[in-house]
């Protein structure tokens, strides 16, 4: 039996049963979140995989507890009401009771203590890597940079909604876009698809820098298991390893400004031979460019 299947059916039950709107589950979905998702989005490395196994370790954990106070209430209801109870127990202690309500709980937090901590270590101890890149949040766009590749360097802004209105518009984010990765593209996800992606090769172990350049960004994509504050003045890190080939979406999850919700991220997974292509054409076109949307 499918564990993971068994409990999003049974929380897609739930929800269905309290009269909310339930669409299909995130899971299968690659790479990118959809209309009526009501799931993690499926992980697409171990990273991933480790933060959707330590979600469903609480989910379990949080139900038992969530059960088990609503039938006690429901009992202390029944048990102690005034019919049945005329006079009120004159007891303001129970010695018992507090040290399993103090004892019980401490061990619920060490038994979590034991998976939580080691995730943690995982993510943030980054191992050996190929090479880096640097990420810079701006309002409201992100610009990357790659000093192992010849500083290649560009900034990924959104495509406009009126280019989804425009096929001429989309016609000139398309041309540009295919050019810079090598390949045709369609543009075809509102407020998920930038005008640049982040290229990376699949397999890779990749170290990200990331920082801010006016207020503080968020670079987070699910599918991958990243998500670190970009923070003026301050380089964070940390590390992700694409297993798919593909493209993965993510957005800014720290509130910025008023385009908050216009930084999205894309990153485009290449073989590793496309990729070397990749920066070979790329060194031509945007080393130390500073590339930026068309139009802007």
């Amino acid at each position: 039996m499918n564990v993971k299947r068994l409990t999003a059916g049974m929380m897609a039950s739930l929800v269905a049963v309290f009269g909310l709107t339930v669409g299909a589950l995130a899971d299968g979905v690659k790479g990118m979140a959809h209309d009526g998702g009501v799931w993690l989005q499926t992980p697409m490395n171990e990273q991933a995989a480790k933060i959707d196994d330590f979600h469903m370790l609480l989910l379990w954990i949080i139900s038992v507890i969530a059960v088990f106070v609503f039938l006690l209430v429901f009992w202390v209801m029944y048990r102690y009401r005034e019919k049945k109870n005329p006079e009120p127990s004159k007891t303001s202690h129970n010695t018992l009771i507090e040290f399993i309500w103090t004892v019980v709980p401490i061990g619920i937090l060490v038994f979590i203590g034991f998976w939580s901590i080691p995730l943690l270590y995982y993510q943030d101890v980054v191992p050996d890597t190929e090479f880096a890149i640097r990420v810079t949040g701006n309002q409201w766009n992100w610009t990357y940079n790659y000093p192992d590749q010849g500083g290649i360097e560009f900034t990924a802004s959104v495509v406009p909604n009126s280019a989804f209105k425009n096929p001429k518009e989309m016609a000139g984010y398309e041309t540009e876009l295919s050019k810079f990765l090598g390949h045709p593209v369609k543009i075809q996800n509102r407020l998920l698809d930038p005008d640049y992606r982040l290229v990376v090769p699949v397999h890779t172990k990749i170290r990200l820098q990331i920082t801010g350049s006016d207020v503080i960004h968020s670079w987070a994509v699910p599918s991958l298991g990243v998500k670190l504050d970009a923070i003026p003045g301050r380089l964070n890190q940390t590390w992700f390893e694409a297993d798919d080939i593909g493209t993965f979406y993510g957005q800014c999850s720290e509130l910025c400004g008023q385009d908050h919700a216009f930084m999205p991220i894309a990153v485009e997974v290449m073989s590793k031979e496309d990729f070397a292509k990749w920066v070979k054409h790329a060194k031509a076109e945007y080393a130390d460019a500073g590339t930026t949307a068309l139009g802007r």
